[in-house]
């Protein structure tokens, strides 16, 4: 990999990795996708950095098995569903938009919630 790309995936891993900080105290902004690119930039640019993300004690197993399985357990797909669920309604009926953007609105969350949901909540075991 060329030093410039390694650069930018570290820029981005270090942006995500704020942003999904800053996640955590507002309800807007998610916090797992954005560790999640985060370990995929770091894995990108900097060992000791993916390392260090995945040693943490609250988001590291979330990434690991995102990583290495697919996985969104059950406790994280039903608190992504209790968080959009709400936003999202908030701005379909307190929000004065056009049809259209709520029409989009209502599109994005199926879609997101589609997604968390399909993925397996653990590991498959191969026998």
């Amino acid at each position: 990999m060329k030093p410039i790309h390694k650069y930018l995936f570290l820029i981005a891993g270090f942006i995500s990795m704020i942003l999904g900080f800053i996640g955590m105290f507002l309800p807007i902004l998610p916090t797992t996708p954005f560790m999640i690119l985060a370990a995929f930039c770091f894995s990108k640019s900097s060992e000791r950095l993916h390392k260090w993300l995945l040693s943490r004690p609250h988001i590291g197993k979330l990434i690991t098995d995102w990583e290495k399985h697919g996985v969104i357990r059950m406790k994280a797909k039903i608190y992504s569903t209790i968080i959009i669920i709400p936003l999202f309604s908030y701005t379909l009926i307190f929000v004065d938009v056009n049809y259209w953007i709520k029409g989009l609105l209502v599109l994005i969350a199926l879609s997101v919630l589609s997604f968390i949901w399909s993925r397996p909540s653990k590991p498959f075991k191969s026998s």
